[in-house]
């Protein structure tokens, strides 16, 4: 997945990391217990409550708090460019910090790797190093506002990539703006987030063709998902049934409604004196 080299999960009791260093940011949470290290020459612990960011290059170690004896954590290894490399000295100086919506935000961020979609991934880390860096960076210029018109540009470049491959930070480059920036002004636009955008605009697309009798299979890749699993896993959350059963669903509509017509010759009312009736399907 673009920007995560490594997510490692890990339940340690009675054990201390040697001291050791990695090449990329290490994003931790705890899940249960607590954990103490010793990053550079500074000390710190954490638990549930807390976010802990490591920077690449710098000598820690790691073993659970003698109350707890053990500790259950989440791991991201991120990239360098995840954080810019000036906030490497906060980030030792202040690595625990006290942020619920932060913790939430990487502990939803897990749990959607585990059916990973880019655009969504992509979208979800850009907004957490963006809250990091609210954190480690010294206050500088407010956040800009949304832009609304924006918002409609980029609406209009994800309709023009809807069925490809799309990235955020590609958009970035081309409106001259930040992936945060870009999803700030689109949310309050529109009220839903980039990704969801895109998402729903494909299962509209693949609702139309697999009514017009394609496979699911066909349609899940030239639609712009990966395959017939990642289609029927976002069709099912839009549509409340795979594609199969919404396809047959249709075509035992359509035959309910072609058995209803009843045909009567001109000039004779329909059966006990009805004039023909007519279903449509729904």
């Amino acid at each position: 997945m673009p920007g995560i080299s490594e997510v490692f999960h890990a339940r340690i009791a009675n054990y201390r990391y040697p001291r050791h260093c990695h090449d990329t940011w290490t994003v931790l949470i705890v899940d249960d217990g607590a954990i103490r290290y010793d990053l550079d020459t500074r000390h710190h612990g954490a638990v549930g409550y807390s976010v802990s960011v490591l920077p690449p290059g710098v000598v820690h170690n790691g073993y659970p708090s003698e109350r707890y004896g053990r500790f259950r954590k989440r791991n991201l290894y991120l990239n360098r460019g995840f954080l810019p490399a000036h906030v490497v000295g906060p980030a030792v100086k202040a690595s625990t910090l006290q942020d619920p919506e932060l913790r939430a935000a990487i502990s939803h961020l897990h749990d959607r790797l585990v059916t990973p979609d880019p655009l969504d991934i992509e979208i979800r880390l850009a907004m957490i190093a963006d809250r990091f860096r609210l954190h480690l960076e010294a206050r500088g210029p407010a956040a800009p506002e949304p832009e609304p018109a924006l918002a409609d540009r980029l609406r209009d470049y994800l309709d023009g990539h809807i069925t490809a491959k799309v990235t955020l930070t590609d958009a970035a480059s081309v409106f001259g703006r930040t992936v945060p920036h870009l999803v700030r002004s689109f949310k309050q636009r529109f009220g839903i987030s980039p990704y969801a955008y895109v998402t729903g605009a494909r299962i509209e697309l693949a609702r139309a063709r697999i009514l017009a009798g394609e496979p699911p299979a066909v349609v899940a890749v030239e639609v712009g998902f990966y395959d017939q699993a990642h289609l029927t896993r976002h069709f099912k959350r839009h549509v409340s049934v795979p594609p199969a059963q919404y396809a047959a669903s249709s075509r035992r509509r359509g035959e309910t409604a072609e058995r209803e017509v009843t045909t009567v010759p001109p000039g004779r009312p329909g059966p006990a004196g009805r004039r023909p009736r007519i279903g449509h399907p729904a």
